[in-house]
């Protein structure tokens, strides 16, 4: 693979199978940050909790990005994955499998981001962070909270988890 790879991390989807707020900006902000690049990319959305409608986030998201001008061979979707800690392992094993080498783009919100980068990191990949959207994907004080606190405890779990993973040959 010689395009730079953009893995966006999905987010809950609506009870429609819809897009909701969160996963809208994230897949705009990763679109933005591939169109402004001269180099090649390939967007790899990541999230297969399908919903009560039986899409995937990766699906969705793929819908998204089509439907914003993205060429179909420019999308490499990962649906198997859960949760964050489980797309960055399914996304680098299908990095792996192509061949890649090089750099991983990564995007996300920004109160999601950090974890991201550190297990994509922890992965080996070198990696760009693509800038989070411009507008918080959590509405009010109360939500920001949360999701800070929520990342907060998730990280260092995460990274635990993968590091135990690693150390077992996983």
């Amino acid at each position: 693979m010689t395009a730079l790879p953009i893995v966006i991390f999905g987010a809950k989807l609506r009870p429609d199978g819809t897009a909701g707020r969160t996963l809208r900006l994230r897949v705009a902000a990763a679109r933005a940050f591939g169109a402004a690049r001269r180099d090649a990319v390939v967007y790899m959305p990541t999230g297969g909790l399908p919903g009560p409608s039986g899409l995937t986030e990766a699906a969705v998201m793929t819908r998204l990005l089509l439907e914003a001008g993205v060429r179909p061979d420019a999308v490499v979707a990962e649906e198997t994955a859960p949760d964050t800690l489980a797309s960055v392992i399914a996304c680098s094993r299908l990095l792996r499998r192509a061949g890649h080498a090089g750099p991983v783009a990564v995007a996300s919100s920004a109160y999601h981001l950090p974890r991201c980068l550190l297990l994509m990191r922890m992965m080996g990949w070198r990696v760009i962070r693509v800038p989070p959207p411009g507008v918080p994907a959590a509405r009010g004080w109360r939500a920001r909270w949360f999701w800070r606190l929520r990342e907060g405890a998730a990280l260092p779990w995460d990274a635990l988890l993968l590091a135990c993973r690693r150390l077992r040959g996983d």
